[in-house]
């Protein structure tokens, strides 16, 4: 969802930067002698984002049904894309059309939809002054589709057509675009599908029309690009104008748009393993990011698994069960249960925690917030940073020594870990920095840290209406240096903490690092 914290008014700032690698068929580490397993696809995460973002007070929870039509005038190659981090989400490169065109689009769990900006000129995007404010690079390209000798539009009797509008009835969209009856019942009519709006959280939105091009990715055997895998009439949201959405998105949702599904991986998954913040504007890193048999085999015992739940409401979402949370280790730790909500979902699709790479901070739901908040404060001791919670809006920093104000001597050691217990007996260690993270550089031997953490505001109480949605979010911050398994075979997500930074050096995704050719 990238519209939450950070991801609706991300900065302006990326040049394109394409990273090609290979991986083996054994293991997650690399021997560039080894072919491609035909059935996966890699990807790599670069991170580059210019600030640590202020949070926005209040997750209030919009599902991404598609609204109606709006009246508007307007695997069988070893592959390989582009993806960078820019603020706190994960940028991905789709090179599209006859010649190709490169467009940076979002990497989002949270949603389906594939969409990317149309129109260097006429694309528009409405409160979005954050973003522009902070240009600190090239424009990010859009798509021209009157560049493309094989861009046309999708016609309103597809499939995608009718899920980008999930109308009641499946011959609304038609009967919109002037079809006859004939047609409709055959399933042949050549109109054009009707322009969609397509909502986010946080209010974002988008409108455009679906899309059929030539999708390009790129495999690479050795820096030799002889790979390269055309995918026909892969369907897209070319999108003209958009509110608090200044970037394209890449849905890695269930639903029929998803980019998985359109690559054939939906009936796998994909993982991902995302690199510390440190290695922000770092060209030289990406974090691992497969989809297909290879994100789901060979993966040893300390891979634990946790059952995906279905939600009625939003089946194109990934749910897990949230039992308990642990702060501390050892003997000194306190475990605190959670409320039902954010264990199961109800038939009318509430509760549950939904996992989103495009939402930086978890969002936990009152009064377990405020209970692990209190909690903090009892087993630290350093001094209260009030103005710095103040002004950037989070709820509990603290002034932490940092000798001769070398970050690489920060003592922290009063930070107690943080565990998340989930279904299924999964107990998640957060790697050290997923909690706490340093707002600006040390100044008088000392450094501020926050807990980086969002308070659901109310989302998943039980005096809430009835469609709230997810009662907490697991957000992307939360989700470094840990390997995510998404296994949609076996309809469950796994977790094992990792060193990405070693995962992604093994697999040639760190550009100073030679990969072992024995």
């Amino acid at each position: 969802m990238p519209s939450i914290s950070s991801i609706s008014t991300a900065t302006k700032f990326l040049s394109l930067f394409l990273l090609l690698v290979h991986v083996s068929t054994q293991t997650l580490a690399t021997n560039p002698k080894t072919n491609f397993p035909k059935d996966s696809l890699v990807l790599g995460l670069v991170h580059s984002r210019t600030s640590l973002l202020t949070p926005k007070k209040g997750y209030n929870f919009i599902s991404k049904k598609r609204m109606k039509a709006m009246d508007q005038t307007d695997g069988d190659d070893n592959v390989i894309e582009p993806l960078r981090e820019i603020r706190d989400g994960y940028l991905m490169s789709l090179s599209i059309g006859t010649p190709p065109q490169v467009v940076q689009v979002y990497m989002d769990t949270g949603s389906d939809l594939t969409w990317v900006p149309c129109g260097n000129l006429s694309f528009d995007c409405q409160d979005c002054e954050e973003y522009q404010n902070n240009i600190s690079g090239p424009r990010l390209a859009a798509f021209l589709p009157t560049h493309s000798s094989t861009s046309i539009r999708d016609t309103c009797g597809s499939s995608f057509c009718m899920d980008i509008h999930s109308s009641d009835n499946p011959f609304d969209p038609c009967t919109i675009a002037g079809c006859s009856l004939a047609s409709l019942v055959k399933g042949t009519c050549p109109r054009p599908c009707p322009s969609f709006a397509y909502t986010y959280g946080a209010s974002g939105v988008v409108t455009g029309s679906l899309t059929r091009d030539v999708l390009f990715t790129h495999g690479n055997y050795n820096n030799n690009n002889n790979n390269n895998k055309q995918i026909p009439r892969f369907c897209f949201g070319c999108v003209g104008a958009t509110y608090r959405e200044p970037i394209g998105i890449a849905g890695f949702g269930r639903g029929l748009l998803s980019l998985p599904f359109q690559l054939g991986f939906s009936h796998k998954g994909f993982s991902h393993c995302f690199l510390p913040f440190k290695f922000s504007n770092n060209p030289n890193f990406s974090s691992p990011l497969i989809l297909g048999n290879l994100a789901i085999s060979s993966k040893d015992e300390n891979l634990q698994f946790t059952p995906l739940l279905k939600s009625p409401m939003y089946p194109n979402y990934y749910y897990i069960g949230l039992e308990s949370i642990t702060i501390g280790n050892g003997d000194n730790n306190f475990r605190f249960g959670v409320s039902f909500k954010l264990r199961e979902i109800d038939t009318k699709g509430n509760g549950g925690m939904l996992i989103d790479s495009g939402t930086t901070y978890t969002h936990l739901p009152e009064p377990l917030y405020s209970q692990l908040i209190s909690n903090l404060e009892l087993v630290i001791g350093y001094p209260r940073a009030k103005q710095v919670e103040l002004n950037t809006g989070f709820d509990l920093c603290y002034k932490v020594p940092c000798k001769n104000n070398n970050s690489s001597f920060v003592d922290d050691a009063q930070l107690p870990s943080i565990t998340f217990h989930f279904l299924n007996n999964v107990s998640v260690v957060l790697p050290q920095g997923n909690n706490f993270y340093a707002m600006a550089a040390p100044i008088n031997s000392t450094v501020v840290k926050c807990l980086l953490y969002q308070s659901m505001d109310g989302v998943g109480d039980d005096n809430d209406s009835d469609d709230n949605g997810p009662a907490g979010i697991f957000g992307s911050f939360q989700q470094q240096n840990i390997e995510v398994v998404y296994d949609l075979e076996k309809e469950r997500l796994g977790f094992q903490p990792m060193d990405c930074v070693s995962v992604a050096a093994k697999q040639g995704l760190h550009k100073n690092v030679r990969r072992n050719e024995s």
